[in-house]
């Protein structure tokens, strides 16, 4: 787990349970969990990177991006295997260098050469025979966040991560980060 410096994550089905909904006006409909994106800013304090590479297209993946601060969004991939390898070279990782965490048959290519694979609860059933961990908690209800704990954890600083976030909370319970 030391060598984790990149974390990739599909969307539908890792950061939301894998629902798309659509209002009256065609306007696409994502929940994404506070849990999920509070555990990218405890990754501000490690040189632990995120990348979302997603098959599809969505503005509000856009947005939750966007506020989260996380860079790395590559949408209507329809190869993710080769994406990735192009983040690689830009960050100057190797796959070893990977956690990534996705939930269905798209994902296997480059998820099978990540030296962590790992899935949401409710990620598909042989998928999950084939990875090195599964989450406790489903997509879209915090399995990212399981993910990253899980990390910080086992490189010995999830405790210095808290802390430090705790450090950037103002009075009115807001992290300036």
């Amino acid at each position: 787990m030391e060598k984790i410096k990149l974390i990739v994550l599909d969307c539908d089905g890792v950061l939301t349970d894998g629902k798309i909904s659509y209002d009256n006006n065609r306007v696409e409909i994502k929940n994404f969990s506070a849990h999920d994106g509070l555990g990218t800013f405890l990754l501000r304090f490690t040189d632990i990177k995120i990348a979302v590479v997603t098959g599809r297209r969505s503005e509000c993946l856009a947005q939750r991006c966007e506020d989260l601060k996380i860079d790395l969004l590559y949408q209507k991939i329809s190869n993710k295997r080769e994406t990735i390898e192009s983040i690689l070279s830009e960050l100057g990782l190797e796959w070893e260098n990977i956690a990534y965490m996705g939930d269905d048959w798209n994902d296997w290519p480059a998820m099978s050469k990540a030296g962590f694979k790992t899935t949401p609860a409710n990620g598909n059933d042989v998928i999950k025979e084939r990875v090195d961990w599964v989450a406790p908690r489903n997509g879209g209800d915090g399995a990212v966040r399981d993910l990253i704990d899980y990390i910080l954890r086992k490189q010995g600083i999830y405790e210095h991560c808290v802390e430090a976030y705790l450090k950037h909370i103002d009075p009115d319970g807001n992290a300036n980060i």
